[in-house]
């Protein structure tokens, strides 16, 4: 009963942390749009590099890079709203596009209902909430819950939405049933979930701020511990629920950034970024984000050039290929799993090392003063945008150069030496001879079919699925019966790795995973 108690909640959180990716998805576009305005608009930078001519104030592109920066930092500032509408999406099972409606009247109602109890309450005014409780949400005077407050949007409609969906109402109010009731029975509940929240948040608010005062007073160690931990959840999927409250909520510290209090690391960055008066960014912002440069764009390219280095000669070329594009695509983007689901699933051992090598990373950077900001990756977009373009003095990113090439070293000496000291498996050291050829458009079509045909018969067939998915890397599936799922078959389709728990199922195919369950979903409507 415990087990299955466990599988259960692994299964919802993998699904939670599935629906943050489509708001996380979207930070790195707004990140690359405020970065490149407020960086090409900011005086002392037009001032160091002589470009008032180009970028002066009153120039052409000078007005284009406000636009950017204006419009990247308003995803920033509606991050709550947008997290109550991507996590319903996420998380409801069919007519997503109700859910999210129903999530962004929720999310109205509810701070309406509390802005109308602090105006009848008057407790706006007689200084009994605490400094910063109360703030603009979407132009509404409220409680200010942060993301905390999208997902208990977005959570709450889901379930009603998969609830009553497709409830039957006696004839005579027949109109208002199915998916129109959702967004009616949201939005009476969100009267009174503001209204409870009203009344209990202050204290959770008080609650989080403790707990963020506690990681933060751990110093160096309490950032090598939430580095290790990032890291460690990855094969889980669950990551992304870990990381958000750091980023996004009073967890991650507060700071008051031009006369408004911010709260989280991700939002004290940007706020800093897009105030003219910031000299150098604050620790605050900076410790839960600037360790994983050194991992992406050094660390990782050293685990593969090892890897690479210890190939059959037979195979080195074909394993060079792969092992290229996967550093390559973490260095640049900062997205790791297929090089890190290379040597989790064949040396869990080097992941485990891999896990305390990040958290020494985050510690490093903690300690050197490193404020390099980042959307979601850390790789070599993030470093130029958020690093080098904001200069030295505020960011201190050359020393991610010289920490970075140790990091190089000791990831190839250390990978190359345990590969070959417990003979593990890694490409280009299998046995069996790999087929290297020229594919015409008639392979790729039938490659794909039957890659479908494979991945379905994989998942126990059409039947077995419950909900189908996908993060950056990963096909995310709820089944009906985890035993009829098949790692063998799976595997056979091209996936790095699956991760089996409860009726949860996570098959790793890497950045591609995009594409794959877009054909997996044509294949399975073909066949109804």
């Amino acid at each position: 009963m415990k087990e299955k108690k466990e599988s259960k909640v692994f299964s919802v959180l993998q699904r939670v942390g599935r629906s943050f990716m489509l708001p996380i998805a979207l930070l790195p576009i707004a990140g690359l749009l405020l970065g490149i305005g407020s960086s090409l608009t900011n005086a002392t930078t037009i001032a160091a590099y002589h470009l008032e001519a180009v970028l002066g104030e009153g120039t052409l592109l000078n007005s284009i890079m406000t636009i950017f920066a204006d419009t990247g930092n308003i995803v920033f500032a509606n991050l709550p709203l947008i997290f109550a509408m991507g996590v319903a999406l996420g998380m409801a099972e069919k007519e997503q596009a109700t859910a999210v409606l129903s999530a962004a009247i929720a999310f109205f109602i509810m701070h309406s209902t509390i802005s109308a109890l602090l105006d009848i309450s008057g407790r706006l005014t007689d200084g009994s909430l605490p400094e910063g409780a109360v703030g603009n949400v979407v132009g509404i005077q409220s409680l200010e819950m942060g993301v905390f407050g999208g997902i208990i949007v977005g959570l709450g409609v889901a379930w009603l939405h998969n609830r009553f969906y497709k409830i039957t109402l006696p004839t005579v109010i027949s109109f208002f049933g199915g998916t129109r009731f959702v967004p009616i029975i949201s939005t009476f509940a969100y009267i009174i979930v503001g209204a409870v929240m009203f009344f209990i948040w202050p204290y959770i608010q008080s609650a989080i701020y403790s707990l963020g005062s506690l990681v933060l007073n751990s110093g160096y160690f309490g950032t090598f511990i939430y580095g290790i931990i990032e890291r460690a959840l990855i094969p889980f999927g669950l990551h992304h629920v870990f990381y958000i409250p750091f980023w996004q909520t009073g967890v991650g510290g507060s700071m008051v950034v031009d006369g408004q209090t911010v709260y989280g690391a991700q939002n004290i960055f940007f706020a800093q970024l897009a105030s003219p008066n910031t000299t150098e960014f604050a620790s605050s912002a900076r410790r839960f984000m600037g360790g994983k440069c050194p991992l992406m764009i050094f660390g990782l390219p050293g685990a593969a050039l090892a890897m690479y280095s210890c190939a059959k000669p037979s195979k080195k070329k074909t394993a060079g290929g792969l092992l290229l594009s996967a550093a390559l695509t973490a260095m640049i983007t900062g997205i790791t799993e297929p090089l890190e689901f290379t040597f989790l699933f064949v040396a869990p051992l080097l992941y485990g090392i891999h896990c305390v090598f990040a958290g020494a990373a985050y510690m490093l950077m903690h300690i050197l003063n490193v404020g390099v900001g980042m959307t979601f990756s850390g790789g070599i977009i993030d470093l130029t945008l958020f690093g080098i373009l904001q200069g030295n003095a505020k960011t201190h990113w050359l020393n991610i150069i010289w920490v970075g090439i140790i990091y190089f070293i000791v990831y190839y000496f250390l990978f190359r030496f345990m590969i070959k000291k417990f003979n593990y498996i890694t490409p280009g050291r299998e046995d069996d001879e790999a087929e290297t050829k020229l594919y015409t458009r008639k392979d790729v079509d039938a490659a794909k079919v039957n890659r479908s045909e494979q991945i379905l018969a994989g998942l126990g067939g059409k039947d077995n699925i419950k909900s189908l998915d996908c993060c950056a890397t990963r096909l995310r599936v709820s089944v009906k019966d985890s035993s009829a799922v098949s790692e063998q078959i799976l595997k056979q389709s091209g996936a790095a790795g699956v991760i089996r728990k409860g009726d949860g199922v996570q098959v790793i195919y890497g950045p591609r995973v995009t594409v794959i369950k877009s054909e997996l979903e044509d294949y399975i409507s073909e066949l109804e």
